[in-house]
């Protein structure tokens, strides 16, 4: 059994003071992609999640950042250019 421990996206922590929550790189109609191509990071629930400063649901900057790492993952794991992953998510992140 490989043991893989969870960490936040964003600041790294493991959850103990901010439970961890799931959170899908691209949502909307693009949520289901987002599992079918393990686009779906964990973070700190309250401060990097929904209420920091720096949480992905508040601040533009850091939901940028996330989906520009999320291209770069998916087109290196499934060997794609820009254009192959526009085809499948309608845009470039990067």
């Amino acid at each position: 059994m490989v043991f893989e421990e969870k960490r936040c996206w964003l600041c790294g922590k493991n959850g103990t003071g901010d439970a961890l929550e799931q959170h899908h790189i691209f949502m909307g109609p693009l949520r289901e992609k987002s599992e079918q191509y393990g686009l779906v990071v964990y973070l700190c629930g309250s401060s990097c999640h929904r209420e920091g400063k720096r949480a992905v649901h508040r601040c533009r900057e850091t939901r940028d950042e996330l989906m520009r790492w999320g291209q770069e993952k998916v087109m290196k794991e499934q060997g794609w250019d820009v254009e192959r992953f526009r085809e499948e998510f309608g845009k470039n992140f990067l």
